[in-house]
């Protein structure tokens, strides 16, 4: 992921005391610009440096005027001093910071931190940033590449995690990063000490979700078109008190998606050709192929194209729209006796 790899990059310059004159950090997805504003914070001053020359303030309460006058400022009895705007969306002369990002100060390190949003890119202040410090834009995770980035997580904590837990761990924290690592913090200071492989029993114990009654399960059930289990899975899912019909309803679609793009490579006559699959398939951990083999031969490509069109008018109907007297937990059991009828 590039973000990830240009977010380490600057976090090890400020660690070794590398600072550019001004950040801009913005993005849908929040975890990495708050990780590198942090990350500026703790680095960028001594402790005994702070109480004069860092300035944290939000956009809400803060114009453009005073960002620039405090940025313009010279540090006192220290080597530079540190602004930083939170929230930075909320300030209603944004682009009037351009002004000083023309000409910034050496000793003055300006960090601009929006909160799940973007600056303008045909704008000035976008423009001149991009010429005189540095833009991190963090774009939100694609549902495939969660493991993955998850599996990486991990890893550098010294851990592996178990496929079957990272799909547990998508289904509780979906790709919400910031999620995962509260999640995964939680888990790391209730581990025994010596673990070194996550399963999904700890997920289960420490993240608060039930592997027995997850969509991962749901989505098995399907595959094999096991009726029974599959109601019941839907009916204690939706019973559940963080249950949500359109995220069901996304996990459900790029399952189904794959199962589609693969049923298209079989009747391809590629079926056989490993890279292939695995692009399509991406995303997957190859410990999971045989559920998509499962399905692809219970929904060839007429029933899996019926089945995604079903999904469209459940997301409608999951999201508020037609839905009568039914709740979130009724409409996924309707959703799955209809996947099975098909």
């Amino acid at each position: 992921m590039e973000t990830d790899r240009q977010v380490r990059s600057l976090i090890e310059e400020v660690r070794s005391g590398v600072f550019k004159p001004v950040y801009l950090l913005m993005g849908e997805e929040p975890y990495y610009p708050d990780l590198l504003c942090q990350a500026i914070i703790d680095n960028c001053l001594q402790d005994w440096e702070k109480d004069f020359n860092e300035t944290i303030c939000y956009g809400a309460d803060v114009d453009a005027d005073a960002v620039i006058t405090a940025a313009r400022r010279f540090p006192m009895m220290a080597d530079r001093q540190l602004v930083v705007v939170k929230e930075a969306q909320q300030m209603k002369s944004l682009e009037e910071l351009a002004l000083y990002c023309q000409k910034p100060l050496d000793s003055t390190v300006l960090v601009i931190l929006l909160h799940g949003a973007n600056a303008d890119k045909r704008k000035s202040l976008y423009k001149t940033v991009l010429k005189q410090g540095v833009i991190v834009e963090s774009l939100p995770l694609r549902d495939y590449e969660a493991p993955q980035w998850i599996a990486s997580y991990y890893a550098e904590r010294g851990l592996s995690i178990r496929p079957d837990a990272t799909q547990l761990l998508v289904e509780a924290a979906g790709t919400d990063l910031g999620k995962i690592a509260v999640e995964t913090d939680k888990l790391l200071k209730n581990l025994p000490e010596g673990v070194k492989e996550i399963t999904a029993e700890d997920i289960e114990k420490n993240v608060g979700i039930s592997r027995e009654f997850s969509v991962f399960e749901l989505t098995k059930a399907l595959s094999v078109r096991e009726a029974a289990r599959s109601v019941t899975l839907a009916a204690h899912i939706g019973e559940g008190p963080r249950f949500a019909m359109p995220m069901a309803v996304s996990a459900l679609f790029l399952f189904f998606n794959r199962v589609l793009k693969y049923g298209t490579l079989i009747q391809g006559g590629r079926g056989g050709d490993r890279d292939a699959k695995a692009k399509v398939l991406q995303g997957v951990n190859p410990y999971f192929y045989k559920e998509y083999d499962a399905a692809v031969r219970n929904y060839p490509l007429p029933k899996a194209m019926r089945v995604i069109s079903l999904l469209a008018d459940y997301d409608y109907k999951g999201k508020g729209g037609d839905v009568g007297e039914a709740s979130p937990g009724e409409l996924l059991v309707e959703l799955v006796t209809k996947i099975l009828n098909i």
